[in-house]
């Protein structure tokens, strides 16, 4: 390969590390191209299943700042550089290799953190992000509606409270006459006139 050549690839494979949620390093000896073309199929949309150069991607990682595939690049060596969902990527090569054993996952980098083969297979064992999406959406929703419940709550217990307080005053307010009730209905007694009583040992006189 001409030096401009190797220059170029190696900084293509440097930009992909750069841009990449991930990459995970792959040994493939054994696999047909058939197989191959089967595995990109499985991650199109997530990553990019690239077969590299070792010496070529060993210089390109340590320009990218990743140290995570040091000592690592040996042998028939392909990276799935990952731009999408990195459990779904995770999960495609997990799922292949189980079908297709000839597939070795050695190792991958996350954000800069270096993992090992079987970080990477937890990796896929998480639930995907859409899958974490819905129920933090569905979180948020009942989040909201408890809100709404507790704002609501103090209103409608205010609003009980009043009317039992209103009830509770009618009940103790005294009791108005009746309408229909003449008022000098009632006389009060009158005292008895002085001259109709007969003074005390006068009534024999």
């Amino acid at each position: 390969m001409a030096k401009a050549d190797k220059s170029a690839a190696i900084a293509e494979l440097t930009e992909k590390f750069r841009s990449s949620n991930a990459a995970v390093l792959t040994e493939y000896r054994g696999l047909t191209v058939k197989q191959l073309t089967t595995l990109r199929t499985t991650l199109r949309g997530n990553a990019t299943y690239a077969v590299v150069k070792n010496t070529l991607t060993d210089l390109a990682a340590k320009d990218a700042g990743v140290t995570a595939f040091d000592g690592q690049l040996a042998g028939p060596t392909a990276i799935a550089f990952i731009e999408g969902d990195v459990v779904e990527a995770a999960k495609g090569l997990r799922d292949f290799a189980k079908a297709n054993p000839l597939l070795v996952i050695k190792g991958g980098v996350l954000d800069g953190r270096a993992l090992s083969a079987d970080e990477v297979k937890k990796l896929a064992d998480l639930e995907s992000r859409e899958v974490l999406l819905a129920k933090l959406a569905g979180a948020m929703n009942a989040s909201l509606s408890r809100a709404v419940y507790l704002f609501a709550a103090p209103l409608s217990q205010a609003a009980r409270t009043i009317d039992a307080l209103r009830a509770k005053v009618e009940q103790s307010a005294p009791q108005d006459a009746p309408a229909d009730t003449p008022q000098d209905s009632v006389e009060a007694p009158q005292d008895a006139p002085a001259d109709d009583v007969a003074p005390s040992g006068d009534a024999d006189a």
